[in-house]
């Protein structure tokens, strides 16, 4: 490959011996091009070229974040199948576009990958992440690999757009707004935890990903997020990707508010086979759900359902610094962040 096709070239490092020429046809094959007009060169030169052009006749601004996907942090050969690492891989990113309210364009993937990977494993994570980029009319527009020492880093950049000063941020909740959250919480750490109880029990075996769709292959919120930001219903947003608690803290902190949430309220997911509500922590604390957190102000009219999603009211914007829980009996405790927060000690 030249360029940033060539960068892919490195993938021959993997166990399976593979021509440069077939690994280039290989990976332009996956990807395709042609429905988005807003990447006018993708895989094949030595940058990627975007053409970020007015939607719907407004001016736009341009949206990037980036996420990395680590082995031993964020996901386990021997728990996630590799179509899973590749689906969570990307929506991540997309979920961080959702938040702002726009609407994701194309991505951009660094991967360094151990010398004894199977080329089997990382067709099959392309497959998981190509897969749900299509879905989204996201364009996977170039990317680097290299070799890694010690296990798998994958990198993704997302960029999207949204109207011209349209984005919903973080920081502009204000006392009085209410407090609303998409979905239901806990379902992805749900499976962390039978994972992990399984492990312990030195035993084989693993959670249904069809039981646990949300950890393995949750779905960004970005029909909803547009909605939101077009009705101009959510006064600030963000994801839940590192738990109720740590999440609403961030809008808090950036906003320089508190809130107050009701424990009877909150939206648990239900789990496993029987189905069983997950506990009320794991709702709490528990990250990955990728479900849109957001304030609205108390004059708008939020439905209950949004794009067909769930859409719960679990509390309200305080003129405090401080969030508080509230049980059934009205009794009420300061809640901590005590979400997915990386270097934590644990």
């Amino acid at each position: 490959m030249e360029g940033n096709i060539r960068k892919w070239t490195s993938l021959i490092v993997v166990a399976v011996v593979i021509s440069e020429k077939a690994l280039i046809a290989q990976i332009r094959r996956m990807v395709s091009t042609a429905a988005n007009p807003a990447v006018q060169t993708g895989i094949g030169d030595d940058c990627a070229v975007l053409r970020l052009l007015p939607r719907r006749g407004q001016q736009t601004d341009t949206l990037v974040t980036t996420d990395f996907t680590l082995e031993g942090i964020h996901f386990r050969r021997d728990w996630h199948p590799a179509e899973s690492v590749g689906h969570r891989c990307l929506a991540r990113g997309l979920s961080d576009i959702a938040a702002m309210g726009g609407e994701p364009v194309a991505a951009f993937l660094s991967l360094a990958l151990p010398r004894d990977l199977p080329q089997s494993w990382v067709g099959r994570f392309a497959r998981g992440l190509i897969g749900l980029a299509e879905r989204y009319g996201v364009t996977l527009a170039g990317g680097d690999t290299a070799e890694s020492p010690n296990g798998i880093l994958a990198d993704i950049v997302v960029v999207g757009t949204v109207p011209k000063g349209k984005s919903v941020l973080r920081s502009r909740a204000r006392a009085g707004d209410r407090i609303y959250v998409s979905g239901e919480l806990g379902g992805s750490a749900a499976a962390v935890w039978v994972m992990r109880k399984e492990m312990r029990k030195k035993s084989k075996r693993k959670p249904n990903p069809r039981e646990y769709l949300r950890h393995f292959f949750p779905e960004p919120r970005v029909e909803l997020g547009r909605v939101l930001r077009e009705k101009g219903l959510a006064s600030a947003m963000i994801d839940t990707s590192d738990g109720l608690s740590t999440d609403l803290a961030h809008i808090c902190e950036e906003s320089g508010v508190g809130a107050e949430i009701a424990a009877e309220l909150i939206p648990r997911a239900s789990v496993g086979k029987p189905l069983r509500e997950v506990d009320l922590q794991l709702a709490l604390h528990g990250g990955e759900d990728y479900e849109l957190l957001f304030t609205a102000s108390p004059g708008k009219h939020v439905p209950s359902r949004i794009a067909g999603v769930p859409i719960t009211h679990i509390g309200h914007i305080t003129r405090g610094r401080k969030i508080f829980l509230r049980n059934r009996d009205g009794v009420g405790y300061e809640l901590q962040a005590l979400g997915w927060e990386h270097f934590r000690r644990r």
